[in-house]
């Protein structure tokens, strides 16, 4: 059926937001969905953002945290949930997203909240997250239900640096709560731009000119996404092609309100009161709430923070202390924000044996030397070139000084960039931004709007063991085909046109995959029977072991490949005698 709709979604690690717009309009008409969420026992109200929170229930719910039409087989998502976790941090899932991207646990184990010690109120990350969709889902159902959502067309955005598991398992996430089949990904910096984009209308390319380079800095909850964007012209016409994405960064919004948590925790023990874990993570959850209103516009000079003692509910039992803003603004923005030289390296992570499990968070908390080091990574390489844009994305820039820090900062690395340094701005809420860039990318892809593009900027090939006698103590000369062209644009895929090959099924077997940055005129299909040492550099291999067939030995497969939206090369093995279909992954973007 013909969608009526496009619609994006920011499965963010604080807040999930949807927009929508009329598919068929000629102009994108965007608009956000209010989301009906309980806020008090019994009482549902409609907010523009979910907040990222599950409170979670052993035996029966009440019936007052019951919504008509949602499905909440996980308990209760959204304001509430927020709210009551400085009160219950073991019973509310928080960070789920950020838990889902950690690849040294298992993901689809019973985890959340951390630190609940009762099995019956723990969760995955996986389910988490799927409680997060089904609520967005359920809500849009609610409003719109001539338009079923699996009807329609969605963007579901992700960190830039998200890796294939986490991807995985957000996709799975996503088709459970009712997601279509063909839903895409979309990198969250690429969204903040092309929301920057609608917002300007057509005066986008009076503020820009080619060459001029825009560093997207996305700081979030939980992580902290780097993007460059390169202007370049084709015919007379401006075009953005993305340069480089940054590492995986578990350093945002969550690291500050731990810190503030810190500050506070030494005013409690300045008044004779040492708290408990329990009541540790009860302050983290109270200093988010005040970090956000002191560092909002008009904010109070300060705010209490009350603890309760742990399982009192007598307000005899509440300890409190004020929060002074001058002590939040400047331990948060000296402390994530410090004034840096270029040079300056984020510091390593300790070389301890033996580490409490937990979130793989960042070791270094200073974002400038993080900006600075992938800037020195994919920037200052080349001569003469220098960040000309600078566009805010993620809640923790709706903090003015934040913003203010990170433009004197990157002007100081450049003297010839003093007071040049120009900061995209016309975006009313950075909360909002990921999710209405999401529908204006699939808008602009229907209506010949500007894209970002992002070719490759290797070549990748596979490995082919040749055929022969063997030969004691040589091994068989191995031959490399070329599966990615130099420079494929990502979103789009090729057939190889190669002579069948035989591929391994039914046993584990190694898969080996090669790259160049030099090889740049290879086509897809040419096979390399030798090469320069120089010229092919191996990636990790590949070990798995692909479905069995009913016919023994290998297979005879052609390929075809396809570099998604988010930089992963899939490689369809497919047989012409069966029809059937195999696929292998490679996250290719982390080499570039």
């Amino acid at each position: 059926m013909t969608a009526k709709f496009h619609i994006g979604i920011d499965l963010g690690t604080t807040n999930s937001v949807l927009a929508f717009a009329p598919a068929d309009e000629s102009e994108a008409m965007i608009a956000v969905l209010p989301i009906p969420q309980i806020t008090a026992p019994g009482t549902v109200e409609r907010r523009l953002s979910l907040p990222s929170f599950l409170l979670r229930f052993e035996g029966v719910v009440d019936p007052a945290f019951i919504m008509d039409g949602f499905r909440a087989p996980f308990g209760v998502v959204g304001e509430y949930a927020r709210r009551i976790a400085s009160e219950q941090p073991d019973r509310v899932i928080a960070a789920a997203k950020s838990w889902l991207c950690h690849g040294a646990v298992d993901r689809t184990s019973p985890l959340l909240p951390f630190e609940s010690e009762s099995p019956e109120l723990r969760l995955s990350p996986l389910e988490a997250t799927t409680a997060y969709l089904m609520h967005l889902v359920d809500a849009w159902g609610q409003q719109f239900s001539d338009a079923p959502f699996s009807e329609q067309r969605v963007v579901l955005t992700v960190p830039a640096s998200f890796d294939l598991d986490a991807r995985e398992l957000t996709k799975q996430a996503a088709l459970t709560a009712g997601f279509p089949e063909d839903f895409v990904f979309l990198e969250e910096p690429q969204a903040a731009l092309y929301n920057w984009i609608h917002a300007q209308n057509d005066t986008w390319r009076k503020q820009l000119k080619r060459d001029d380079t825009l560093l997207v800095c996305d700081v979030g909850g939980g992580t902290t996404d780097l993007t460059l964007v390169q202007v370049t012209e084709e015919n007379g016409e401006l075009e953005l092609s993305r340069l480089a994405v940054g590492k995986h960064l578990l350093v945002g919004g969550d690291n500050m309100d731990l810190t503030l948590a810190y500050v506070a925790s030494q005013l409690f023990a300045s008044k004779g009161h040492k708290l408990n874990a329990w009541q540790s993570t009860s302050l983290w959850h109270s200093c988010r709430l005040a970090k956000e209103t002191l560092l909002s516009t008009k904010a109070p000079s300060s705010v209490p923070l009350n603890i309760l003692g742990r399982g009192s509910k007598l307000i005899g039992g509440t300890i409190s202390v004020d929060l002074d803003r001058t002590i939040v603004e400047s331990t948060l923005v000296d402390g994530f924000f410090p004034v840096v030289s270029l040079q300056d390296r984020p510091v390593e992570s300790g070389d301890t044996g033996f580490q409490e499990i937990g979130l793989p968070f960042e070791p270094d908390s200073a974002i400038t030397k993080h900006v600075a080091a992938f800037l020195g990574d994919h920037l200052h390489k080349t001569p003469n070139q220098r960040i000309s844009h600078l566009l805010f994305n993620g809640g923790v820039f709706n903090a003015t000084p934040f913003r203010n820090r990170l433009v004197q900062t990157i002007s100081n690395w450049d003297e010839s960039s003093q007071g040049t340094l120009s900061v995209l701005g016309g975006i009313e809420d950075l909360d909002q931004a990921v999710a209405c860039g999401a529908v204006y990318y699939l808008w602009a892809k229907d209506h010949g709007g500007i894209r970002i593009r992002g070719g490759t900027a290797r070549s990748y090939y596979i490995g082919i063991e040749s055929t022969g006698p063997a030969i004691p103590g040589i091994p068989r000369p191995l031959h490399a085909l070329c599966v990615v062209p130099h420079g494929m644009e990502e979103g789009t895929e090729c057939a190889i046109g190669n002579k069948e090959v035989g591929l391994r099924t039914g046993k584990r077997a190694r898969f080996r995959f090669f790259s160049s940055t030099t090889r740049t005129t290879d086509r897809p299909g040419q096979l390399l029977k030798e090469w320069d040492e120089n010229e092919l550099t191996e990636t990790p291999p590949m070990e798995t072991e692909l479905a069995a067939t009913d016919s023994p030995g290998l297979v005879p497969v052609k390929f075809e490949s396809r570099v998604t939206e988010l930089g992963i090369l899939e490689l369809f093995c497919k047989s012409s005698r069966t029809n059937e279909s195999w696929k292998l992954e490679l996250q290719v973007r982390s080499t570039d």
